[in-house]
Formats: structure tokens, sequence, C-alpha cells
């Protein structure tokens, strides 16, 4: 299949080399003078684009997409398909998905979960929203980028989908964190706690799988001195989508609200900026009830 891939960075650089590798024919674009191995470089996002079967791109945010938007659908053939992997407003990402309907564009927004080491491995999940019909084109492509898709629905679905679950995320690592500091102070063991805690009512992803304190669990970034497996600062750009969700339309958050004040007071006013979303804990372990 002819690919074109724009947005080679930490995410879409790896992506784009494991379609390389199955043997796809990808041509990708960036910003940054970047080589992927196995890709033929663009000088344009609108030359990738031209005579792809499928433009997949990896952007920063919704504005970003509108433009790029703006330059590859006019390019695309009908009935080519539109990738979308970024992750944007839900307002953006129905806007684009139109505009590349009414030019006879099948599109899909496919936000992933997984990270950087995901994308590497293949390993992503996909959040699909968008037409059966570009879902079934593109599903060979989810397979080799990642090891589960999801079809949740119409355009700006697949957002929708990502931005509820960091929210979930988000305000879990902040209770797990809270709940490691507070058993320090009442002089109970970490290991304990996680014993009790990973094996009880209190069982998360956050806990059991990415567990925010050293040396205990399996192996996680506390365990790198919270070099970001996923950064706190994408954490506070993904719960502020969700509130800017949630108050387009009115639904009532008030978790997600705090989850998201607490992330921008650690990214943008403490140490938070560059460490990994779990660095909550250190943050906590230093503080009184104030």
């Amino acid at each position: 299949m002819k690919i074109g891939f724009i947005g080679l960075g930490n995410m879409g650089g790896p992506m784009a080399a494991n379609l390389a590798k199955a043997g796809h024919e990808v041509t990708g674009f960036d910003m940054a003078d970047v080589k992927i191995e196995g890709l033929r470089m663009a000088g344009s996002a609108a030359a990738a684009a031209k005579e792809a079967r499928v433009v997949i791109t990896m952007l920063p945010n919704g504005d970003i997409l509108r433009k790029v938007a703006d330059e590859i659908i006019p390019a695309m053939g009908t009935g080519t398909v539109l990738l979308d992997c970024s992750t944007v407003d839900v307002e953006s990402a129905r806007d684009v998905a139109a505009q590349a309907q009414a030019a006879g564009l099948s599109a899909l927004d496919a936000p992933v979960s997984g990270g950087v080491g995901g994308a590497a491995g293949g390993t992503l999940t996909f959040m699909v929203g968008g037409d059966e019909a570009g879902f079934n084109i593109a599903k060979e492509l989810f397979d080799i980028m990642g090891q589960k898709a999801v079809h949740c629905g119409p355009s700006g679905n697949g957002q929708a989908a990502k931005i509820c679950n960091n929210m979930i995320l988000g305000a879990t690592m902040i209770a797990t964190c809270e709940a490691f500091a507070l058993a320090d102070k009442l002089g109970l063991e970490r290991q304990a706690m996680f014993d009790v805690v990973s094996t009880s009512s209190g069982y998360s992803w956050s806990m059991n799988a990415y567990c925010p304190a050293p040396g205990i669990g399996p192996k996680s970034p506390a365990d790198n001195g919270y070099q970001p497996g996923f950064a706190a600062d994408l954490m506070l750009k993904d719960l502020r989508l969700s509130q800017q969700a949630a108050e387009a339309v009115d639904a009532d958050t008030p978790i997600g609200r705090a989850a998201c004040d607490l992330y921008a007071d650690f990214v943008e006013k403490e140490d938070g900026k560059g460490r990994d979303f779990s660095a909550m804990l250190p943050r906590f372990e230093t503080r009184g009830r104030g």
C-alpha cells in the first residue's frame, strides 16, 4: 500500500518505520530534518499525500492539524483515507473529518495509547472514530502499528475516548501518589501498601502496571528517575482537552478539573516539566496538608 506519513517525531517516526518494515511504500514529511529508515522523504506535506492510499498524520495540536489538512486534502484522490493519529480537541477532529468527507475522502481520527515504547514496539492501542469503510481499509495498518484498534463510532469519537480514558488516568495517578505519601507518614511500608492495594478494591493501572513508587511492582519510570514514559506535559495537554470538551457539552467533571489544575501547577509552577506524570509522588512526599 502507498502511504503518506506526516509528522515524524517521537511517535510518528517509529510508527512510520514499522509500516515500512512491513513492506508498505511509505513517503514521509516533517518540518524537522529527519531521516527514517525505509522511508522516502518528500519536500512538502502535499507531496507526501499525493497518490497515497492512506495518509497518516501525527501532529501536536488541532490548529496544526487544520493547517495540514488544508494542504493535503486537495492533493488526495477520491476514496482515499485520511487517518489522523494526533491527540487533538474533538471539534478540530470533527471539522477536519467533515472537510475530508466533502472532498470525497474517508476520514478517521485515531489517537493512540501506549507511548513511545508502544510506537517503537508496534503495541499501540488505537481509539478510532469515523466511517466503517475507512476503518476497514486502515485495519491492516493498525495491526502493524499496534495490538488493538477499537472503532468507537462516528468522527470525533476516537478523540472522545482518548480524553475520557486519560482523564481517568490522570485522576487515578494523583490518587495513587497521594495514597503512597499518606502511607509513608502513617508508617506503612510501601511494599505492604502495594501488596494490599494491588489485590484489593484500590487496584488500578496506575498502581499495578505503572507504580509511581521506585522499586515497587513492575519496572516503571519511577525506577529510572522519573524519566518520562508519558510526560506530565502530555498529561496536562490531555486533561485540558478533557475540560475543553466538558465545557463544550456542559458536563460536570470536578475530579477531572482538579486533576487538570494539579498537573498545571506541577508542570508550569513546580519541577514537573519534562518528568514522567508519575513524578507526582515525590511532589506529595515533600508537602504538608497546607
